[in-house]
């Protein structure tokens, strides 16, 4: 690799994967400056950053067996295009970030063309929810997993795949800079006007599975409540989809866009009610309440709730063991139960601030506080770079 740079393949399907391969790219440029060259498969803000992805990766953003069944042949030309790519561009490192059914298909056909290629996998397949076996197929294709949480690694490990826990990158989201007056001047709300902040997913299946009956607790909502002033932060991957459907409502609702506008939103927001995901991490480091609601297709449900080794699906609810913010899924996440809880939280300020404060207690067993997860992962790539290096040097003197 001597006097060329250093060049760092980075490959996310979603929008969460997105936020972190923006970060990595951000860490990586930080210590190796034009040292480094950045190439893959990825959104906006890994576009930002000098990742410019060959497709649109909205498209990949599923969840669900049925939606993945009927999917597949374009994940399986999509990887083909991502390994293809890959042998053009001859990455001395590959990045796989989250999106597990994507991600281990490109692995599979990287390892095949260049055996010698390290390749990383950047947050686990959650086995201790369900399938572990997906330890085993994880220590196959991948050299060195970086995880985000702590109860990750063992099941891994006792399959010989090198573990790294690096933390997770939104535990170390910085709302420095948000200003919620700026949010409230912009959608024409007084200082202590209530606001109510939906997040229905980044995935078109959640827009078409969770909005609906969020939009049935935001109509119930804002009948009971004229002066409650409605957000809707759209994320990259489904902004369009968002913004049609809220422009048929039948009451003003405010669609915001880009991380600026999201953070001033969070921090602004009295109650949010947020599709299970990443989000609800990053609504809690704000210090937002929130009512968490999730829909799956029902076949997928009746499965899942067989396989499912928890009875929790938000992250901070895992690390407390407790409902530190109500989950309404599949049935249970209807219009009207999504308004009671919603409700319960407009109308109770001390309720709000007992959960906000049980949220951020629940972080610090997440791990928040610790080293900058961006700055770890990226050490521990250029780690795994220089032992293959030294390897192949090794090799080649012999």
């Amino acid at each position: 690799m001597t006097g060329r740079p250093l060049t760092v393949m980075l490959v996310a399907a979603e929008a969460s994967g997105d936020d972190r391969g923006a970060a990595l790219a951000r860490a990586l440029k930080r210590r190796l400056g034009d040292g480094v060259r950045l190439m893959g498969v990825g959104g906006a803000r890994m576009r930002a950053e000098g990742v410019e992805s060959p497709f649109d990766i909205a498209e990949l953003s599923i969840f669900g067996l049925l939606e993945g069944l009927l999917a597949y042949p374009k994940v399986v030309r999509r990887a083909d295009e991502t390994a293809a790519l890959a042998a053009r561009e001859a990455p001395d490192v590959a990045v796989l970030i989250d999106s597990w059914g994507f991600t281990l298909r490109v692995a599979q056909r990287l390892r095949r063309q260049a055996p010698n290629l390290p390749i990383v996998k950047y947050v686990a397949p959650q086995v201790w929810a369900s399938r572990p076996g997906r330890a085993r197929t994880a220590a196959q294709w991948f050299d060195l997993l970086l995880t985000i949480h702590g109860f990750d690694a063992p099941a891994f490990e006792r399959e010989g795949l090198k573990t790294v826990l690096v933390g997770d990158a939104t535990l170390a989201m910085d709302f420095g800079a948000a200003d919620p007056a700026r949010l409230r001047a912009a959608i024409g709300a007084a200082p202590d006007d209530p606001i109510l902040l939906v997040l229905p997913g980044s995935r078109p299946s959640e827009i078409e599975r969770v909005l609906p009956p969020f939009e049935e607790a935001v109509h119930r909502l804002k009948a009971e409540r004229p002066g409650l002033h409605i957000v809707v932060p759209a994320a990259p991957t489904v902004a369009d989809l968002v913004k049609a459907r809220v422009a048929g409502w039948p009451h003003r609702a405010h669609v915001v866009e880009g991380e600026p506008a999201k953070r001033d939103a969070m921090k602004a927001a009295t109650v949010a009610l947020a599709c299970s995901g990443t989000v609800t991490t990053e609504l809690a480091v704000a210090g937002c309440p929130m009512v968490v609601g999730y829909r799956l297709a029902p076949v997928t449900y009746a499965i899942l709730k067989r396989l499912i080794r928890t009875k929790f699906v938000t992250l901070f609810n895992i690390a407390a063991q407790d409902f530190v913010a109500p989950e309404l899924i599949q049935d249970a996440c209807n219009g009207e139960a999504l308004a009671h809880e919603v409700a319960l939280r407009l109308d109770d300020k001390a309720l709000r601030e007992r959960q906000a404060m049980r949220q951020t207690e629940a972080l610090l067993k997440m791990g928040r506080g610790g080293p900058d997860p961006s700055e770890a992962a990226a050490d521990a790539i250029l780690g795994l770079v220089a032992r293959y290096a030294g390897v192949s040097g090794a090799v080649a003197r012999a």
